[in-house]
């Protein structure tokens, strides 16, 4: 990959005649191959293969002479397509493996038992992935001897050592000089009873990481880092820690993003786009954070500093970003990682100096940086020197481990350089820090689910878990379940750790004894959720559904919200946790609106556009989708009520059953809500949070029937009334929220 960047500064200096093309014989048997630019000097020929199989050579470059160059290969050798295979162990302490291959064919398995008087721990089996690694852990015959447990030898792996006392340290490397170690090399027996540093792993330079492992791993220490996690914790939890995501302190992001000449211009969008995601979503979570952005080739540019004042103002931050030049590294066609970390190096010492270096100020700052590059640096010298020279600046110790966090994230199809990145990144114990994708669509997907928030234990509110495995529980964790005894269910959202918002017609029954009813909120110990008590019920006095019968309105549900205080607060998880309620501090500080904010600001951008996507949750859990209508929209979608001649026979103003109370969905193939899910919440997401603008109220269809079942049916048609759903907006209930919730939550101005 270097050598590719060296000849790419070379064609720069050429200059005369038009220079050939370079011969179109370059087919890979099984593969196919992608030009950066055509057939010409300078273009980059990347080959790529079906899953299971890789290209040997992985690229070409057009010589300016009009030949292919292949790196560490004959410019004419034949590209070809060869089957990924996983290492095998080279031995297996105090047990048996089977079966014993020189290696392991894509979807093999491997299988390990233990000897009389040891216990396994990991994976008894193992299966051969198409990136060319194990999944799993390391199976490992232990018999608790140790102050810290029997680390194993990893597939692949030698280890020396074999006393696992405090202090004591184990060495490892790989069985083949064509495998890569990553990972800790040598580790020490802490007094923790843990090891020190990353569980090493032996792999082909071919191999790459798959998304859904990635994500948590670099998600897990993205927030602001405080404190150490159990040991046994991290014994259980192969990737990363699950840290907190605190609200105090303060944390430096320093994003560095390759755009050497190897880097196509749409894959140096997709790092930007990237970097997008990962600083819109850690301003989300309201801590106090600086960004520095730094786009480097041959030489770094600095496009924002943790120095600057607007590195702490996301939206200065977003659109540095937006503006990010591709075009301002044109003249550079090297990779020099070297000098782009010092940059962050040099930013800082300046920021040790501005703040003093033995106070708070600059001793609590945690740092992360995150690489983003598509192969080894070639120009600068070792990028390992500006590591080192970070690591001294902020005085990097053992007990100070957690202060720093260095991501190497190697993207692409070219030659990354698997030990230049492992040399690069952080290694701390039980996790990993170094990672290569197989292309920008897999670092997009690893963006977009990065940050865990399963041990976020802050009342902070509109926090769902938007990961790819995350249970629809996790992914609405305010929506909660209110189980009448012998009556349909009702739907409602927590709004704190002890308050319940739903609709008022779900206890229309004054004669019901409550103290049956149960409310079923999230539970991570539970599938089904958790059971609690409801200790006091507060409906508006104004709600009557028979108010207005002598005018021919058989129900009519204005003033339909109700409040239900829980008899013991909810412990908040990431299967509860309140959405956000607008027109608070809270949804304030979620939308990242100033102090002075109003409610009326919040209506105006929450609710501006003629038809607003928003969501509710089914009885099934799933998240069904909606259109609010505002404006000249709302008028046409609660006009459908003067059709319904049945429910409303002598009705001559609309206005009487659908008063300004209400929100209006359900005109074009959209979701509706059925029996059942009254009172549940109808909310939107914005900026990574969600916020509830209504709750479900009554509508003219039932698309669940009157069985109330689960399975949706499709929506009338013909001379039947158009469906339609009203929704109790919490704009206009405002005044009734704050008097029943003002020392519960802290309300805006109106």
């Amino acid at each position: 990959m270097g050598s590719l960047r060296a000849l790419l500064c070379l064609l720069s200096l050429y200059s005369g005649a038009a220079a050939p093309s370079c011969p179109r014989n370059v087919n890979i048997s099984g593969g196919s191959f992608t030009l950066s630019r055509g057939w010409a000097p300078g273009s980059v020929l990347v080959y790529s293969c079906p899953p299971g199989r890789y290209p040997v050579p992985a690229s070409r470059l057009c010589l300016s002479s009009g030949r292919w160059q292949t790196p560490r290969a004959p410019p004419l050798a034949k590209a070809v397509c060869k089957p990924v295979r996983c290492p095998a162990p080279v031995s297996f302490e105090n047990g048996l493996y089977t079966p014993r291959l020189g290696s392991h064919p894509v979807g093999g398995n491997l299988s390990f038992e233990c000897e009389d008087g040891f216990v396994l721990r990991g994976s008894p089996v193992r299966r051969c992935r198409p990136n060319g690694a194990w999944d799993g852990e390391t199976a490992v015959c232990d018999n608790g001897a140790g102050h810290c447990p029997n680390p194993g030898e990893p597939v692949g792996s030698v280890r020396t050592g074999s006393r696992f006392g405090l202090g004591d340290k184990v060495r490892y490397h790989c069985s083949s000089s064509n495998l890569v170690l990553t990972g800790s090399a040598e580790r020490e027996c802490q007094g923790s009873g843990a090891w020190s540093g990353a569980e090493p792993t032996c792999r082909q330079p071919y191999s790459y990481d798959f998304p859904e492992d990635v994500a948590p791993a670099l998600g897990a220490s993205l927030s602001h880092l405080l404190g150490s996690t159990n040991p046994t914790q991290k014994k259980k939890e192969s990737l990363g820690r699950k840290i907190q995501i605190q609200r105090s302190g303060h944390l430096n992001l320093y994003l560095l993003l390759d755009a050497s000449q190897s880097v196509k211009e749409e894959d140096f969008h997709v790092f930007r786009n990237c970097a997008t995601l990962m600083v819109d979503r850690i301003f989300s979570f309201e801590i106090n954070v600086s960004v520095a952005i730094i786009t480097f080739a041959s030489k770094p540019k600095v496009i924002t500093s943790v120095l600057d004042d607007n590195s702490r103002d996301v939206a200065e931050v977003l659109h540095s970003l937006d503006n990010l030049r591709y075009r301002d590294h044109e003249n550079g066609t090297g990779t020099n990682i070297y000098e782009a970390l010092h940059s962050v190096y040099i930013m800082m010492n300046n920021q040790m100096q501005r703040l003093g270096m033995g106070t708070a100020a600059w001793q609590d700052i945690r740092h992360a940086v995150i690489l983003l590059t598509d192969g080894k640096s070639n120009t600068g010298g070792s990028p390992k020197r500006a590591v080192d020279d970070i690591r001294e600046v902020l005085n990097i110790s053992p007990k100070r481990a957690d202060y720093l966090d260095i991501y190497a994230i190697g993207v692409g199809k070219l030659e990354v350089d698997w030990r230049e990145l492992n040399e690069l990144a952080s290694k701390k114990d039980g996790e990993r820090h170094a990672f290569i994708l197989q292309d920008p669509p897999a670092l997009r997907q690893v963006f977009e689910h990065m940050l865990d928030v399963s041990q976020l234990v802050d009342t902070i509110c509109g926090v769902g878990n938007v990961s790819a495995n995350a249970s629809a529980q996790e992914r609405t964790p305010w929506h909660v379940t209110i189980k009448p005894k012998s009556r349909e269910t009702c739907r409602g959202s927590l709004v704190s750790d002890q308050w319940v918002l739903t609709a008022a017609h779900c206890f229309r029954h004054a004669d019901q004894d409550r103290s049956l009813w149960r409310v079923t909120v999230g539970d991570p110990s539970s599938r089904l959720g958790k059971d609690l008590g409801i200790e006091q019920v507060v409906i508006p006095d104004g709600f009557d559904i028979g108010a207005k019968r002598p005018q021919g309105i058989r129900e009519f549900y204005g003033d339909d919200i109700a409040l239900l205080k829980l008899a013991e607060p909810v412990k908040m998880s990431t299967h509860a946790r309140p959405i956000c309620l607008p027109c608070t501090a809270g949804a304030n500080l979620a939308l990242r609106r100033p102090p002075g904010s109003t409610c009326r600001d919040h209506e105006s951008e929450l609710l501006k556009l003629v038809r607003v996507p928003a969501h509710f949750v089914a009885l099934n859990g799933d998240t069904l989708n909606v259109n609010l209508k505002t404006g000249t929209e709302r008028e046409k979608c609660i006009s459908a009520v003067s059709q319904d001649k049945t429910s409303f026979p002598n009705l001559t103003n609309v206005t009487e059953v659908v008063t300004d109370q209400f929100l209006c969905s359900g005109m074009e193939n959209e979701d509706h809500p059925c029996r059942g899910e009254s009172g549940g919440a109808v909310f939107l997401e914005r900026r990574f949070r969600f916020f509830q603008v209504g709750l479900v109220s009554w509508g003219l269809y039932n698309p669940c029937g009157s069985s109330g079942g689960n399975a949706r049916k499709e929506a009338p048609r013909g001379k039947v009334p158009p469906p339609r759903d009203f929704h109790i907006s919490l704009f206009r209930l405002q005044p009734w929220l704050r008097q029943h919730l003002a020392g519960v939550l802290h309300f805006l101005p109106l």
